[in-house]
């Protein structure tokens, strides 16, 4: 049973994104509700308006915690900084980039903090959408455009409506997961909205090396993409080993030391004890293992 302190949580949540969206109804879609739905709970009405299952989507989208364990905090490490400017820079001016970097080093983390905090993102997590049709869909949901019916309206609905937009910003994470006919799509996509609207793909090694293989090998519409998004492969982790491993480090303390809530006494001592816990033996820390350790002390 969905209690009421966590129907609250949500409802904050809700006003706090709605900005993110120009009208309710754009943003109900989004949620998956109606906007009659939308209307009754951001007037206060949360008795039998959701069902719990609705309530519980909602929360995993926005991110809202389900316990009382306190908000996590956003360290702008190097990776962070690099990432949003990257990304302001091509909404901004409708350009297109192609980011090939080491795993665990925060791309996801950043990608869906800028998505939440700028108008006109939809963050498109590729693992969960591998084929043509998902994608489009996905992506048509994420700015509120029709996503369901027949797929051809569905495409053309989304490109004019990304046309209409300011700043239209796709991002496209763990995009190596994608179906060859998904990527034949996304340049189709790129073509009909040349101009109007921001890229930025994201992956790691198996990203580059889908790439190039398929390049190498005269694949067609790789070239072509690979030309729309830069003919580079963007990278913010120095190739040299010394530095990466001094970068990520201090980037795990940044992140440590921003969601430390609990007195350890000696507080840097207190940020090496869980950073040694979090090293990988490549000698690598993991970002992702840092919230676990930290959920130990805190709770």
């Amino acid at each position: 049973m969905i209690t009421q302190e966590l129907k609250n949580k949500v409802l904050t949540a809700i006003k706090e994104r709605r900005e993110m969206y120009n009208s309710d109804a754009k943003f109900a879609v989004t949620l998956g509700i109606s906007a009659a739905q939308m209307s009754r709970i951001k007037s206060g009405d949360t008795d039998k308006v959701l069902s719990d299952a609705n309530w519980i989507s909602i929360a995993r989208k926005l991110d809202v915690t389900l316990g009382n364990a306190p908000a996590w905090q956003t360290a702008k490490t190097p990776v962070f900084e690099f990432i949003t400017a990257q990304m302001e820079m091509c909404q901004q001016n409708a350009l297109s980039a192609l980011l090939c970097d080491l795993s665990d080093i925060g791309k996801t983390y950043t990608a869906v903090h800028y998505a939440k905090t700028h108008k006109g993102v939809a963050y498109i997590d590729c693992s969960q959408v591998k084929s043509k049709q998902k994608l489009i869909r996905a992506i048509a949901k994420e700015f509120g455009s029709s996503h369901t019916g027949r797929y051809a309206d569905v495409y053309a609905d989304l490109v004019f409506y990304l046309r209409s937009l300011p700043t239209p910003f796709i991002v496209l994470d763990e995009a190596g997961d994608l179906d060859y006919t998904a990527f034949l799509e996304l340049k189709a996509l790129w073509n009909a909205t040349e101009g109007t609207c921001g890229w930025y793909m994201m992956g790691a090694d198996g990203l580059k090396e889908k790439m190039r293989r398929s390049i190498y090998c005269k694949k067609v519409g790789y070239t072509e993409l690979f030309s729309r998004f830069g003919k580079r492969y963007g990278k913010c982790v120095p190739v040299a080993r010394e530095e990466s491993e001094k970068m990520l480090a201090a980037s795990a303390a940044m992140i440590i030391r921003a969601n430390q809530t609990q007195d350890t006494g000696n507080q840097t001592q207190g940020i090496n004890v869980i950073l040694r816990k979090c090293m990988g033996e490549d000698n690598m820390p993991s970002l992702r293992r840092i919230y676990k350790e930290l959920s130990k002390i805190n709770n």
